[in-house]
C-alpha cells in the first residue's frame, strides 16, 4: 500500500471535474489539487511560459511527495507533458492522450469529433494524438468556447445552452460524428444536456478516462492506496467569490475548502 498523494493541476478550477472523477473511482487515494487561477487563462501563453508554469507546479507537488501527477488541463497537457515526463521519474499523464485512446477504442464510422476551447482546437493536440494511434480516423474539431461561459453562469439545463450545443454540434452530426470527445474539463457537466439534444452521441469524458488510466498505472506499478477513505486538498493561486461558487458546481457533494497557494 502506498499512501503518498496523487497531484493534480489545472490552469483554473475546471480540472475539479477530473479530481472528482478520480476520487469517485479511487476513493482511497489522497489527492492534492492546484488550480492556477491567478494566471488563468493559459490559452494565450507561449509554450515556453506554459512549460515554466508546469515546472513550478510540479516542483511544489514533488515537495509534497506525490507518487503521480495528472495534468488536468488540455493546454498544459499539449505544451508541457513531454518535458515533464522526460525530467521526472514518477508517472505523469495528461488528459489529451487518455481521451484520444478511449475515443479510438469506441470510434463509430471511423470519425471522431472533438469540442474544446479555441486554444485546444487550434493546437490540434487531439487530432495529433488520435492520428498517432490510427491515422485513418477522420477528426472533426469545433471550438465551443461559449459553452464555458454558459456553464460558469450556471445555465446547465437552459434552452439557450441547448441551442448553443446544437449550433456547435449540428455540422459535426451531419458529417457522421457519433463519438465525441469532451475536450475541455468544463464540458462533462453538460453531458446530460448534450444527450437531451443528441441522444445518439457516445461522449468521451476525459475525466473518467484519465481516472481509469490512473487506476491502471497505480495497479501495474503497485502504487495503489487501499485505504477506505482518502483525503482531498484543494489549492488555488487566487480565490474569488465566483470561484467558490464554481467549486460547488464542479465538485458538488464535496465540502472541501479551497486554500490560497501562490506558486512561482
Amino acid at each position: 500500500m502506498d499512501s503518498r498523494p496523487i497531484g493534480i493541476f489545472d490552469s483554473g478550477i475546471g480540472g475539479l471535474t477530473v479530481c472528482k472523477a478520480i476520487n469517485k473511482l479511487l476513493p482511497g487515494e489522497n489527492l492534492i489539487y492546484f488550480g492556477d487561477t491567478a494566471r488563468f487563462p493559459y490559452g494565450t501563453r507561449s509554450a515556453e511560459t506554459l512549460i515554466r508554469y508546469a515546472r513550478q507546479i510540479t516542483s511544489y507537488l514533488l515537495s509534497r511527495n506525490v507518487k503521480m501527477i495528472v495534468i488536468a488541463c488540455n493546454t498544459s497537457s499539449a505544451a508541457a507533458l513531454p518535458t515533464l515526463q522526460q525530467e521526472n521519474t514518477i508517472p505523469i499523464i495528461g488528459v489529451i492522450n487518455a481521451g484520444a485512446r478511449a475515443a479510438c477504442k469506441r470510434v463509430h464510422n471511423n470519425v471522431i469529433g472533438v469540442i474544446g476551447t479555441r486554444a485546444t482546437v487550434n493546437s490540434k493536440s487531439y487530432e495529433k494524438a488520435i492520428h498517432a494511434i490510427n491515422p485513418a480516423i477522420t477528426v472533426i474539431q469545433q471550438h465551443a468556447t461559449m459553452l464555458v461561459s454558459l456553464i460558469e453562469e450556471g445555465w446547465i439545463e437552459d434552452d439557450v445552452t441547448r441551442l448553443t450545443i446544437q449550433r456547435y454540434l449540428q455540422h459535426m452530426i451531419d458529417q457522421g460524428v457519433k463519438t465525441l470527445i469532451l475536450g475541455c474539463t468544463h464540458f462533462p457537466i453538460l453531458k446530460n444536456t448534450i444527450h437531451e439534444v443528441y441522444p445518439q452521441l457516445d461522449l468521451v469524458d476525459t475525466g473518467e478516462e484519465i481516472a481509469r488510466e490512473v487506476n491502471d498505472i497505480l495497479t501495474k506499478k503497485n502504487l495503489a492506496n487501499n485505504s477506505s477513505s482518502g483525503t482531498i486538498e484543494l489549492y488555488a493561486s487566487d480565490i474569488t467569490d465566483t470561484m467558490q461558487n464554481l467549486k460547488k458546481l464542479f465538485f458538488n457533494g464535496h465540502d472541501v475548502p479551497i486554500e490560497k497557494l501562490v506558486i512561482g
